[in-house]
């Protein structure tokens, strides 16, 4: 009878474990990128069903998450990129509806004018 080898045995069990752990967390990493989602420590533990302390502590996972986290923070979401042009074109935009006021106050200006001229031409003729 051959012996059992406990100490093998557990190893292959925590290997098979960790790669799975490995699969899921790539999975969800390569979903969260496909949808546009943020990645952060919270985010991936929590959809792939895995402990924070897992991804801190494996450093393989935590310096892929760190590096996606850091990539996503350089690129603007839509949000701010709508809130910058906001922000950049609001003294634009108040100049352009100034100008605009003013163009038709003097429109107004000229148009009742011409409506006093034409009021006068009326009168006359009465």
């Amino acid at each position: 009878m051959t012996e059992y080898d406990r100490s093998a045995h557990l190893k292959a069990i925590h290997a098979k474990r960790k790669a799975n752990t490995y699969k899921k967390v790539d999975e969800v990493i390569k979903r969260l990128i496909r949808i546009n989602e943020k990645i952060n420590f919270n985010s991936v533990s929590n959809e792939a069903g895995v402990a924070k302390a897992t991804l801190y502590n494996n450093r393989d996972l935590r310096d892929r998450i760190e590096l996606l986290r850091q990539q996503q923070s350089q690129v603007s979401t839509p949000k701010q990129i709508k809130l910058e042009m906001t922000q950049n074109n609001k003294d634009a935009l108040i100049a352009s509806l100034k100008r605009k006021n003013q163009k038709l106050e003097e429109e107004n200006k000229q148009l009742k004018e011409q409506l006093k001229i034409a009021y006068g031409d009326v009168y006359k003729k009465l």
